[in-house]
């Protein structure tokens, strides 16, 4: 995990060196911009590098509903019998290309960055030796600046339920840090429920009763498990998540514009409809007319004379 510290380290000093040249390291409205912009931009970042695999997540969603009803086929045909099915299956996703576990490529990778994010934040205390302030490649003044960084006042790693000692050593009060630390995991819970919610609603919800159940859990329990943990996040970790997820809200908006899903089964198609005969008006009228009126006898009349033959 050391490289992963150290990787994330460096792309968060690198944005704070870039937004210190605006902003400088003097706080404005409470906040220490350099800071918070550097996480902003660190999400910002690592975001761009998992845009590839994100469209080919979306590629895999669609592969997957297209072979829906191929998938429940199989199903009926194989019930009872989970080992055919299975075989059956895999080799079905092996010939149109399609993997059910690239839906779940992205968020897989973002953990360990998550993860680094929170161990670093987690790790700015101001008593902190100096030997180890120095880790991940951060300079003693660089921790010393990011561990009295806030915003509105609320220091980045502080949490909701950071002890009195933690936030005395932080210079911060327990109720700037509360109240900020609320209204932001509030935001965090929201924007992670109407990222779910669009992603669903757009590729609608799974016919497999275990799919669905995970689309369910990822709309309603990602979401309440936040307000939990949320409660131990600091600061910091929580601009990350609402950050991730404001941009995940606009990348999928553009990406599903993009690769727009597959009609829902049961949609009506449209019939194709067979072309009339091309009768013209006044063939008709005759035809019928000749049907109507018997056509005139070729024997003579009585008492005509029988005409000659030459």
């Amino acid at each position: 995990m050391a490289a992963i510290y150290g990787g994330i380290s460096v792309i968060l000093l690198f944005w704070h060196a870039a937004w210190q040249l605006v902003f400088g390291d003097a706080p404005m409205l409470g906040t220490n911009w350099s800071w918070v912009l550097g996480i902003v931009f660190l999400v910002l970042t690592v975001r761009a590098l998992l845009f590839p695999v994100f469209v080919k997540q979306i590629k895999s969603q669609r592969a997957m509903q297209a072979l829906q009803p191929q998938t429940k086929a199989l199903q009926e045909k194989h019930k009872g019998d989970r080992e055919t099915l299975q075989r059956e299956l895999v080799e079905l996703y092996r010939t149109e290309k399609a993997n059910p576990l690239m839906g779940c490529l992205p968020m897989l990778v973002q953990i360990p960055v998550f993860l680094g994010l929170f161990h670093v934040l987690r790790h700015l205390k101001p008593t902190m030796p100096e030997h180890m302030k120095t880790l991940y490649g951060w300079s003693v003044t660089q921790f010393d600046s990011a561990s009295s960084a806030t915003l509105f006042g609320a220091p980045i790693a502080a949490s909701f339920r950071s002890t009195e000692q933690e936030l005395a050593l932080l210079g911060a009060g327990g109720v700037t840090v509360r109240v900020v630390a609320a209204i932001l995991i509030v935001v965090m819970i929201a924007t992670t429920y109407l990222s779910s919610r669009q992603m669903i609603l757009r590729t609608g919800w799974a016919d497999d009763p275990q799919q669905k159940m995970v689309q369910r859990l990822m709309l309603y329990g990602i979401p309440l498990s936040l307000l939990v943990s949320g409660l131990i996040f600091p600061i910091g970790v929580i601009i990350y998540w609402v950050t991730t997820n404001l941009f995940s809200l606009g990348q999928q908006t553009w990406v599903l514009r993009k690769y727009p899903p597959p009609p829902a089964n049961g949609t009506a198609t449209p019939k194709a409809t067979t072309p009339k005969a091309a009768t013209p008006k006044a063939a008709t009228s005759k035809a019928g007319a000749d049907d109507a009126v018997p056509p005139r006898s070729l024997a003579p009349k009585v008492g005509a004379k029988p005409k000659r033959r030459p």
